[in-house]
């Protein structure tokens, strides 16, 4: 795929089914994401990826957040399953006296943000999913979160069921300016 084209046309995929891309394709394509911007070629993050079993683990650590309501419980316990495949992004911020932790939060973002693209490229959909289980101590710890470190959500990957909708063209010309 050209990559304009590829830009162009990737969109957060919310149906996702299998296939997913095997343990072997990801990592060529987490090698290639590695490639995005970073400033010291730090690398502040790392990625987990939960499949089968661990997703269902995750589902019981969501339903412990969810209260009491049972419905509530069992909705929350579905969420991971969404998707055959989920990759967790973790932020390792590394003690610089040049680099900021917001340049290498950047970093890995543009990381992931290329991840998103090369899923795309390869006929895969994700979406990036976020939430308030973020922070929460049971999710942190199945996810072996270090202190200093943030759980910046999960690319929900597999292969996208419907084609995401177009969105709108934004209007370039009134983000960019000459001074």
């Amino acid at each position: 795929m050209e990559t304009l084209q590829n830009v162009l046309t990737r969109r957060s995929a919310i149906r996702l089914a299998s296939p997913a891309p095997s343990d072997e394709e990801l990592l060529r394509l987490v090698a290639a994401a590695m490639t995005a911007p970073d400033h010291g070629r730090l690398l502040p993050w790392h990625l987990l990826t939960l499949r089968g079993v661990a997703r269902e683990k995750l589902g019981q650590t969501y339903a412990s957040c969810a209260g009491r309501d049972v419905n509530l419980r069992r909705r929350a316990a579905a969420k991971p399953l969404r998707a055959p495949l989920l990759i967790a992004i973790v932020f390792s911020p590394v003690e610089h006296p040049k680099i900021p932790e917001w340049e290498q939060l950047a970093a890995t973002v543009a990381a992931v943000h290329t991840l998103a693209l090369l899923l795309h490229d390869r006929g895969y959909g994700c979406i990036w999913r976020t939430g308030e289980v973020l922070e929460d101590e049971g999710v942190r710890s199945l996810h072996e979160v270090k202190p200093g470190e943030r759980l910046l959500g999960w690319l929900y990957t597999g292969t996208a069921i419907d084609t995401p909708p177009s969105r709108p063209s934004p209007d370039a010309q009134s983000r960019l300016r000459a001074l």
